[in-house]
């Protein structure tokens, strides 16, 4: 009971400090900016006693980007335990009779984060090396554990340029993060590309012209690939825009689609290991769909043979690509697991049903939690977990509670190695490196073109722990010195000595 008390005044401790004052130094150059006051959101809290040090609308509703991050993690850490360890596995229901399968063979996903196709590679040779040499039945691809599984279909491009691995929209079995590797070298008048993995069918036309310009800035002439899924079966990809001269430079970029992308790479695997395929490589239905020959992690107890898996790292791990890479495509899969892992408390929508979409599962789950901790989530905005998003919100306070309670949290040094520490790693290497916060603060950032916004912990100079939350969401955020701004208020917190009280 003393805990819920604490937790609710320290909520009302944030939420009771509508309008206190900011650092000088910090107002100074929000003015001068010419940006409004309301472009600027604040919350600094204590956590020793959760008193409200500094702060500018904290109540606000603004865009976070990608500090919601935090959220997700925490969240993530809590619900599933920092030992968590997505999987994907490959299995059976079919006899074996010599060295063929007689029946399907199924590769299913459990939203793992860390696949490559080296180590789905690895998975066939294991099938291989189980005696299996020809499949006499169908592959499916089961992506079941997302409802639905396949979230990228119908959605419009988030930007212009959907191809690059921050853009990619997750599902259940996401091989390799659907990347192909592009490795493009060039000579003062020759082209060439060459693909990894290899995929059946799959050939690379360069469009490219050959331009004098720096090496590092070949993205500058870069236009968004087409891809030509050709009647007699091969898909082309053509590379567009200029390319500089006598440059080599590595990509990786989303232009299958997934489900060619998986069967492909299957086959070109399973041939070169030596095996044989004589049926069809097929997406396996909705669960309600799935027929009685293809086997799923729900099956009875002896009706299936697990003949590969592969497990991802422990989530304590796979956080640090939440916050510390800021990859958007793993935040989404643990925002979707929350989802597909929850109880049943979360499974029903407001009819009763069971068919509820997992990301909205997904929210269920966070919003719970939130909830649990005695945060206000009234105007909180979810939509994937990640900031890649023009609909998520949430207040200055509404995350700094969050921070709160993350550091209270049992999981808190996983959650606290996952950050960025300030002048040492993440998105945060390379600022304030001459402030007291430099190896001492751990920040998470965010940006989109009209945001930019900090979420982490600054210790000051008294020794003061605090949960610093700042954004500032407008169409000249980057332009007009945001960050610089952001910057300013995590050094004041950082040079603060034992900091008072503001009053209402």
């Amino acid at each position: 009971m003393k805990i819920w008390i604490g937790l609710g005044l320290m909520w009302a401790a944030i939420s009771g400090q509508a309008t206190a004052q900011l650092p000088a130094r910090v107002s100074e150059m929000l003015r001068i900016s010419n940006m409004p006051e309301t472009a600027l959101g604040v919350a600094v809290i204590r956590l020793a006693d959760g008193k409200l040090v500094w702060s500018q609308y904290p109540s606000q509703s603004m865009q976070p980007a990608s500090t919601i991050k935090v959220l997700t993690a925490i969240v993530g850490l809590d619900k599933l335990g920092p030992a968590y360890r997505s999987r994907t596995e490959i299995s059976t229901s079919a006899p074996i009779v010599g060295d063929q399968l007689n029946g399907d063979l199924v590769i299913r996903g459990e939203g793992n984060t860390d696949i490559s196709w080296e180590d789905f590679s690895r998975m066939l040779q294991a099938v291989r090396q189980s005696g299996i040499r020809e499949i006499r039945g169908n592959v499916v691809i089961d992506r079941t554990f997302f409802n639905p599984s396949r979230l990228d279909i119908g959605v419009p491009p988030f930007d212009e340029t959907p191809e690059f691995r921050y853009n990619v929209i997750p599902d259940a079995l996401l091989i390799n993060m659907n990347l192909a590797q592009f490795d493009i070298a060039s000579t003062d008048n020759a082209l060439t590309v060459r693909l990894t993995p290899q995929l059946s069918g799959v050939k690379v036309i360069s469009n490219m012209s050959l331009i004098a310009r720096a090496c590092e800035k070949w993205e500058e002439g870069w236009k968004r690939p087409t891809t030509v899924y050709a009647d007699d079966g091969e898909i082309r990809v053509h590379l567009e825009g200029e390319f500089p001269q006598n440059c080599a430079i590595t990509t990786n970029l989303n232009v299958i689609d997934r489900a060619e992308y998986t069967s492909r790479l299957f086959r070109n695997l399973w041939t070169t290991l030596g095996g044989a395929h004589t049926g069809r490589i097929i997406e396996a239905p909705p669960p309600s769909t799935l027929t009685a020959t293809i086997p799923t992690a729900e099956s009875p107890v002896g009706t299936r043979r697990v003949l590969a898996e592969h497990r991802a790292r422990p989530l304590a791990e796979v956080s640090r690509n939440i916050n510390k890479v800021s990859d958007n495509a793993i935040t989404r899969m643990v925002f979707l697991t929350l989802g597909a892992r929850a109880d049943a408390t979360v499974v029903a929508d407001k009819d009763g049903s069971l068919d509820v979409p997992t990301i909205v599962k997904g929210e269920q789950v966070v919003r719970k939690w939130l909830q649990s901790q005695q945060i206000d989530d009234a105007d909180v905005v979810l939509d994937n977990g990640s900031g890649l998003s023009r609909r998520e919100r949430i207040s200055p306070k509404q995350l700094a509670a969050v921070l709160a309670a993350a550091h209270r949290s049992k999981w808190a040094p996983e959650f606290l190695s996952s950050l960025p520490i300030v002048a040492v790693d993440g998105s945060m290497r390379s600022r304030l490196k001459d402030s007291p916060a430099a190896e001492t603060a751990r920040i998470k950032t965010g940006g989109l073109r009209n945001v930019v916004s900090v979420a982490g912990y600054v210790t000051n100079v008294a020794g003061e722990v605090h949960a610093v939350v700042g954004m500032v969401n407008h169409d000249r955020a980057a332009l007009a010195g945001g960050r610089a701004i952001l910057d300013a208020l995590l050094d004041e917190v950082a040079r603060s000595n034992a900091t008072p009280v503001l009053t209402k």
